[in-house]
């Protein structure tokens, strides 16, 4: 058992690739933001990549261990230690019963994953372990983590001493500037040409209101084509608005004039256009960024991005950690 001494800000538990098969009746995905890191905990501790575990969200949790196993902590920064002591990220680590584990605040990123052998055994819900706080679903008792609950683990053989090397780990960033894949569509075609050289050319700044429904960005402002403009009453009356359609995850939802782009517990559909999405190889980026970092995006194909994504999972595979 993990027992929960403090919640730290919104840790959940999460699985990867999350909640397939009801976006339609609106339940989203869910899972880790940031999946490059959270794969790469599990394979430390011998777990398939998709095993649930948590993401630590800005401030991480206090654990205490109510029995021997083996865990790893990837992603952000958040000075991480043990009974006083400080242990490192992305290696495997053997913690013993009674011990205790904290995390701080994130110094460098936005999102920690802790991974344990075996993984949570909180129960499934349409077939994923994965929370989704706003409905109330997955998790323990479809919510956050709370100070005193105790959560079971599958029997898991971890080895620890195993590390992720520096090359295969996602860079997070420092400066405080992120480069964001984007791909076109699928409503490219209600931006005009000044338009979307703004967008690939401007800063934006990530809005404090964001959070795992969509990021909020602030930046400089939109022009439309005629089909915008011009266009039936049933489309609405601003240039952005649009019939209600399915969205994409990752869209960059453009309501009114701000750009919200779509993430893990985002909505399924709706009726603003979505010129631009980002892809799924470039959302570790989203989860590892804080509010008032800034975005610049670049203009990719999807077979490109594709490659991109493949790329990503060829790293979090066991064969690739080394001793640490």
């Amino acid at each position: 058992m993990i027992k929960i001494l403090k919640a730290g800000l919104e840790t959940s538990v999460q699985d990867y690739p999350g909640r397939i098969g009801y976006w339609n009746q609106g339940f989203p995905p869910s899972g880790p933001m940031d999946s490059w890191s959270f794969r790469m905990a599990n394979v430390l501790v011998g777990n398939a990549p998709g095993a649930a575990g948590f993401e630590c969200q800005f401030l991480g949790p206090t654990l205490q261990f109510g029995e021997d196993t083996v865990i790893a902590i990837t992603g952000a920064d958040m000075t991480p230690a043990v009974d006083g002591e400080a242990v490192p990220l992305w290696q495997s680590l053997a913690v013993k019963a009674g011990q205790t584990l904290v995390l701080s605040g994130a110094r460098v990123g936005a999102r920690a994953y802790i991974a344990f052998a075996g993984g949570l055994a909180n129960p499934e819900m349409l077939g994923s372990r994965s929370t989704f706080n706003k409905a109330g679903v997955g998790g323990i008792d479809g919510h956050s983590v709370k100070p005193g609950q105790e959560l079971p683990l599958f029997q898991g053989d971890g080895t620890p001493g195993l590390k992720v090397p520096d090359n295969l780990r996602p860079q997070i960033r420092t400066d405080k500037t992120w480069d964001i894949e984007v791909c076109a569509g699928p409503n490219d075609d209600w931006i005009d040409e000044a338009g979307h050289e703004r967008f690939l050319t401007s800063p934006w700044t990530l809005s404090a209101k964001s959070d795992r429904t969509g990021f909020r960005l602030e930046g400089p402002e939109w022009t439309f084509t005629q089909k915008a403009t011009n266009k039936p009453r049933e489309h609405g009356s601003l240039p952005s608005n649009i019939i209600d359609h399915g969205y994409p995850m990752g869209a960059i939802n453009l309501a009114g004039q701000t750009p919200i782009i779509l993430v893990n517990d985002g909505p399924s559909m709706g009726g603003f256009i979505n010129p631009y999405t980002v892809p799924s190889c470039a959302f570790w980026k989203l989860g590892q960024s804080k509010p008032n970092e800034t975005f610049k995006f670049k203009l990719v194909s999807v077979s490109e991005a594709q490659d991109l994504a493949l790329q990503i999972a060829k790293r979090c595979v066991a064969e690739n950690l080394v001793k640490a």
